[in-house]
């Protein structure tokens, strides 16, 4: 005859909801990683506002003018008579997008001139920068 045990023994189970609250966590630290890791190359100038989708360029070039009138390339300062043989070379061979990145206070000749400028360069296509709005 068999005796019974008076405790009966229990398996050891894994629980499952915290591994999703953890995933779940760092899922979102790596969005907000990856969000600020965006690389444009020009300097802080106050954008105008405006709703656009966001476009991604395979290899851009940044155009910036700030409210000075100053012209710059990829953070290096340019002049209207010199943009194009500066930006000649960085465009050859590529399909590069050129982004416009105007200050607010631009003048709006300067910015036409030197996108004017740009396209004798070879620019194709032309992305604005803008801050989005709330």
């Amino acid at each position: 005859m068999k005796i019974k045990r008076s405790r009966s023994t229990k398996k050891g189970r894994i629980e499952i909801i915290p591994m999703i609250d953890v995933m779940f966590f760092l899922l979102a630290t790596f969005m907000l990683a990856s969000l600020s890791m965006q690389n444009l190359h020009s300097l802080p100038v106050n954008l105008p506002q405006g709703h656009a989708d966001p476009l991604k360029a395979k290899t851009p070039i940044t155009l910036t003018i700030n409210k000075e009138s100053s012209i710059f390339i990829d953070k290096k300062e340019v002049t209207l008579e010199t943009l194009s043989s500066t930006l000649r070379p960085m465009l050859e061979n590529t399909q590069a997008s050129v982004i416009v990145s105007a200050d607010s206070a631009a003048p709006n000749g300067v910015t036409v001139q030197a996108m004017l400028k740009a396209r004798q360069a070879g620019a194709q296509h032309f992305l604005i920068a803008v801050k989005h709005a709330d």
